[in-house]
């Protein structure tokens, strides 16, 4: 017993690391095991976790394995969590990777944990600077993929956002809600909305939001000036801009004035609530267009898209979410034929006009956006020239953080946010000015916890 006692001391004393470590290396086997063999070892692989992106590179690879087939491609779709489980484990575990990795924002922080040199992806800075292809893309765009100024994987989108709104209700009104060029401006013009048989009952709010959306509180943070990180990956959580656009976003969300409702991105209940019209406004990178298009086909015709009102006059018109970046791994003996798949994929005009007509998604390839597909009506926004308008947009996109912290950070902030909106109707506070305080206080707990966490990390600047 006395033993056993010593044993179980000893695993219940050993660090997060080692736990990690450990977990990829039975992570590793099983997969190592489980895995079938790679008979033709001439055949790059290539991971994608999209149905979607799959679709669309199908016809490029086939024509490509036609003309070459001693170094043909072998496509394979993914779950995001089986990508991120092969991926690490094979970065820390040995476990061999697929040569070329799609990689959603939210799942690539943990490849970049560790000393640049450490990274498991190879560096494309030099080469992409070689071929001029550096500053094809836009610039941006590139922000989630670089580490210290290099940059570890091509992107694959911009993903602008923009407010949609329901014009059919907004023009029976009599508004012109373009003429809402900051956020105080918008609630002022559509507040009259929110009570149109005026008999004490909300009829509709004004826009779609809430403070435990994480997504949306990041994308309007961002917006507004606010960020999580520094150029250098050490956090700025406490900083006094982002306690004011806290206290600005729960000063929406909070009171018997309230001007926002918390509807469902992706369920039929938020589907019908946006049929229904119980939210005007809506904030919407590109590729929810496609989403709405497909789920929420009844609300095509009455909507219209328009740059973000600024929170400031004269402030940003638009922030970004979401993204998916290409990466290379080091393990891979296939570099140079990686690279120029990589290239034909990401750089073809012929697959950004099917990303954009497929998924709505505008290319950060810049010598591809005077293609006149993104100039074309689109019926579902009562005409306008939907990625024209993205396009418009996409080079005043915000920064963004490659941290492998950034999804900490995300949640210390909406719990920040959470009792922040508590503090508010516990003391019935429901202007900016008068949270602004309690928001910062919020946010210092929040970024003593992120720095805590990432002091486990002895690569980690926390300063």
């Amino acid at each position: 017993m006395q033993l056993l006692g010593s044993i179980l001391l000893t695993v219940r004393s050993l660090s997060a690391g080692v736990w990690v470590i450990g977990a990829l290396l039975i992570v590793s086997g099983i997969l190592l095991l489980a895995r079938p063999d790679r008979a033709d070892q001439s055949k790059l692989q290539m991971w994608v976790f999209s149905p979607e992106h799959q679709q669309m590179y199908i016809p490029m690879i086939q024509e490509t394995n036609a003309q070459h087939p001693e170094q043909s491609v072998d496509l394979t779709l993914m779950s995001i969590a089986a990508i991120k489980s092969r991926m690490m484990s094979g970065f820390f575990g040995g476990l061999p990777t697929a040569d070329l990795i799609e990689v959603e924002r939210a799942t690539v922080g943990q490849a970049f944990l560790g000393p640049v040199e450490a990274i498991g992806f190879r560096d494309l800075t030099d080469r992409l600077e070689a071929e001029g292809l550096l500053d094809g893309f836009n610039p941006p765009s590139l922000s989630p993929w670089s580490v210290d100024g290099r940059v570890f994987g091509l992107p694959h989108d911009v993903h602008p956002v923009m407010l949609a709104y329901r014009a059919d209700l907004t023009e029976a009104a009599g508004i012109d809600l373009t003429q809402a060029t900051t956020w105080d401006k918008f609630f002022e013009l559509l507040r009259p909305m929110m009570d149109e048989n005026r008999d004490g009952e909300v009829d509709r709010y004004p826009l779609s939001f809430w403070y435990t959306q994480e997504d949306n509180v990041e994308l309007l943070l961002l917006q507004g000036g606010g960020r999580l990180f520094d150029e250098r990956g050490v956090p700025t959580i406490d900083n006094p801009k982002n306690a004011e656009l806290l206290a600005k976003m729960i000063s929406w969300s909070v009171g018997p004035d309230r001007g926002v409702i918390d509807i469902e991105e992706f369920s039929a209940a938020g589907h019908q609530a946006r049929i229904d019209g119980d939210a005007i406004a809506y904030l919407t990178p590109d590729w929810m267009c496609s989403i709405w298009r497909m789920h929420v086909p009844k609300i095509g015709g009455k909507m219209k898209l328009m740059p973000l009102p600024a929170f400031e006059p004269g402030g940003r018109r638009t922030s970004v979410r979401g993204g998916t970046m290409l990466g290379l791994p080091k393990a891979s003996e296939h570099f140079e034929e990686s690279w120029e798949t990589a290239k034909l994929l990401y750089t073809s005009p012929a697959i950004a006009r099917e990303l954009y007509t497929m998924v709505d998604i505008i290319t950060p390839v810049r010598a591809l956006w005077d293609d006149p597909i993104y100039d074309e009506p689109d019926p579902f926004f009562m005409g306008q020239p939907k990625g024209r308008m993205y396009i418009e947009l996409a080079t005043e996109i915000p920064l963004r953080t490659s941290s492998p912290y950034n999804q900490n950070a995300r949640f210390a902030v909406r719990d920040a946010a959470m009792n922040l909106a508590e503090y508010a109707n516990a003391n019935r506070v429901y202007d900016a000015e008068g949270l602004e305080e309690e928001a910062a206080r919020l946010l210092q707990r929040a970024h003593a916890e992120v720095v805590r966490q990432m002091s486990r990390n002895a690569f980690a600047r926390t300063e």
